[in-house]
């Protein structure tokens, strides 16, 4: 999914949350979830589309009509310490959709 379509799609209001998943190296990802399947947002040759930080989403978002907004950071606990998946969840904790700094 391209940002115009998530754009459609939220003015729609069939977005249900969007996800912004913090990667290894401080690369965060952008998902829309829409009857619980998760859409990673994409750029325009369709290679997954890399934002920098919390606000770098959230200037990208501005325009949205507010939706529910999460950092999401998966445990690597697995790969790390050998534990299964099942072990430990990833962390997800709601964002304020609009910045406290924004003019």
């Amino acid at each position: 999914m391209n940002v115009e379509e998530l754009h459609a799609y939220a003015i729609a209001g069939k977005i249900d949350e969007l996800n912004l998943i913090s990667m290894e190296g401080g690369i965060y990802v952008l998902e829309a979830r829409m009857h619980g399947a998760a859409y990673p947002l994409s750029d325009t040759r369709g290679h997954m589309f890399h934002l920098r930080s919390v606000e770098h989403a959230r200037d990208l978002i501005k325009s949205f009509p507010v939706l529910p907004f999460n950092l999401v950071h998966t445990s690597v606990h697995d790969e790390m310490c050998g534990l299964s998946a099942a072990a430990e969840e990833s962390l997800k904790v709601p964002l304020a959709f609009r910045s406290f700094w924004a003019h």
